[in-house]
């Protein structure tokens, strides 16, 4: 079984838990072990399936119970991929609100820890998102930014059942994984690009719902005369008002189970 940084916090020559060793010689073995972890997770998958596997594998080596990972876009993130249903819930939640810590690392560019959703700070920053969180079971999210300090272009996200931080080692391995899902997330075939006119294109099948969504949203702006910002306000507003997601009242809408202009 591998070494995970969270079971091993000493490293091989002992020390303290939260301060790399000289010259970060721990921090260097807490990222080959990472590393060794994440080459075993990946292997034999399809560029596809490396998303979801590295969601797995995020949850093997951190103190979380789920992670998930979502692109930056235009209205709502896209949701790729998630180690759970609940997990995938959660990522729901967030793009459903336009709020909390996957929506700030986005707009910041930068790791945000939210330790503690029942109460203080963080309960306060995103006052709906940490009630349905912690609803859903969740007590400490944290959202880490994929792609570079020029360019934010989603974030894999981490939950955790209950309150608490990383450590900065723990936040190392974090943002290795997420290096290896931007690359991965770039590596990803494009139909375009490639010359071949049967090559899958970018994205095809990973974000099916994102597109559940917009088809919902195309419907709404035929409904009311309105345009796309409005379409997906309107939406996302509904999801708000009955407690479910944008991508539940989508799949009624697209079901014709649900009409705006009947309101």
């Amino acid at each position: 079984m591998a070494v995970r940084p969270r079971d091993d916090p000493h490293g091989a020559a002992g020390g303290d838990p939260g301060a790399p060793g000289p010259g970060g010689g721990d921090l260097d073995l807490d990222g080959v072990r990472a590393a060794d972890v994440i080459a075993r997770g990946v292997r034999g998958a399809e560029p596809g399936e490396v998303p979801g596997r590295l969601c797995e594998v995020a949850v093997e080596l951190l103190p979380v119970t789920g992670a998930s990972v979502s692109l930056r876009s235009e209205g709502m993130p896209v949701q790729l991929s998630a180690s759970s249903p609940q997990a995938a819930r959660l990522a729901q939640i967030q793009a459903t609100l336009g709020d909390g810590p996957c929506q700030s690392a986005l707009a910041d560019g930068a790791p945000v820890l939210a330790c503690d959703l029942t109460s203080g700070r963080d309960a306060g920053r995103w006052p709906v998102f940490a009630q349905q969180a912690t609803a859903a079971g969740v007590r400490a999210v944290y959202a880490v930014p994929l792609g570079s300090d020029a360019l934010c272009v989603g974030t894999l996200d981490l939950y955790r059942d209950t309150p608490g931080g990383l450590t900065d080692r723990q936040l190392y391995v974090a943002r290795l994984v997420a290096g290896v899902m931007t690359v991965a997330l770039m590596a990803l075939p494009r139909g375009d690009e490639s010359g071949a006119q049967d090559a899958e294109p970018w994205l095809s099948g990973l974000a099916s719902e994102h597109d559940e969504v917009y088809q919902a949203v195309g419907m709404i702006m035929a409904q009311l005369g309105v345009g796309t910002d409005v379409a997906l306000a309107r939406l996302r507003a509904d999801a708000f008002a009955s407690g479910r997601t944008a991508l539940d009242v989508a799949r009624d809408v697209i079901a014709h189970r649900r009409r705006f202009d009947q309101d």
